[in-house]
């Protein structure tokens, strides 16, 4: 049986956003549903076609990250059961069949503003920076760096959201100006505890994360919550490290095989960067969800189970 494909929600609740991947909806007043589909986007554009299981990879990595930090990191989760979700919300019943795998009922917090990034590698935008100029936002690092070299002690590097295009790297300081000094530090030790945490679960299944970013919220009691994704293929490098070597890009468990592709399609003039997109061959979107289900049974320890997306 083909799985169970979802582009666009429509569901009977208010719908306070839609992002690149994330449909958000209102569960009341205190919860909120995230819907991850199978759209998939690359270079800040979203593309045509839908890659199979991508939207639940991304809801149950991010669940099985959760609950390994549960006991020393708060965060929003409540569920990603389908079917204890309809019980709590009849509405979504005939809705079942899109929602199982890829959707997650959680406390609705009011969000920080800023992506809490944490680099152990220097890789991707932060290298670009450094190879022009020796610094990260502006702040000097370490001379003598090689594209993918572990720095000796990972940096928080704070960002800001963009609602469109990229993210801006910004310093320490200008994120204490966002969000106060005392919360800065507490995201910042937060961020390090998760990433630090997610480093050595990874590294003892083979895989570095070379970095990531998390996002944090206030619930309504004053916690300060872990929401969102969780060191997903979408929002983390992860890269094989039975192949890691620095001075050179590294291979990784995402959506490599689109990026690939379309960088060829650039190259050859075909496509100019921006929407609309070219057309995906099969083989592409079919590399690319192998991708993330690959991703998925490397950091659980155990293949997603597409029983209940077919």
């Amino acid at each position: 049986m083909s799985p169970v494909m979802v582009g666009t929600t429509n569901l009977p609740l208010p719908c306070i956003r839609r992002g690149k991947v994330r449909d958000v909806y209102a569960v009341g007043e205190d919860r909120l549903l995230l819907v991850a589909s199978d759209r998939v986007s690359a270079f800040d554009v979203v593309m045509r076609e839908l890659v199979p299981y991508k939207g639940a990879v991304l809801t149950q990595i991010t669940a099985w990250w959760l609950r390994q930090f549960e006991r020393e990191i708060a965060h929003h989760m409540i569920t990603v059961d389908a079917d204890e979700i309809v019980v709590q919300t009849p509405a979504l019943r005939p809705f079942l069949p899109e929602l199982r795998g890829r959707a997650m009922l959680c406390t609705r917090t009011e969000v920080f503003p800023i992506e809490c990034v944490i680099r152990g590698y220097i890789s991707g935008s932060a290298w670009k920076e450094y190879r022009a100029a020796g610094t990260l936002a502006g702040e000097a690092l370490p001379a003598g760096l090689l594209e993918s070299s572990p720095f000796p002690r990972p940096v928080f590097s704070p960002a800001t959201k963009a609602e469109s295009g990229h993210d801006e790297n910004i310093t320490v300081e200008r994120m204490r100006g966002v969000v106060g000094a005392a919360d800065a530090a507490t995201l910042e030790a937060l961020a390090r505890r998760v990433y630090e945490r997610g480093r050595d679960l990874a590294a003892a299944r083979g895989i570095i994360i070379a970095d990531t970013k998390f996002e944090f919220g206030r619930a309504p009691d004053g916690r300060i919550l872990l929401i969102d994704e969780v060191m997903t293929p979408d929002s983390s490098r992860f890269w094989p490290a039975d192949q890691y070597g620095p001075g050179r890009s590294q291979p990784s468990f995402d959506k490599q095989p689109l990026r690939d592709w379309l960088d060829a399609e650039r190259r050859a003039g075909r496509w100019d960067g921006n929407a609309p997109p070219p057309t995906l061959p099969a083989s592409v979107v079919a590399a690319t969800s192998d991708r993330y289900l690959d991703a998925f049974r490397r950091i659980t320890g155990t293949p997603l189970d597409t029983s209940e997306l077919q």
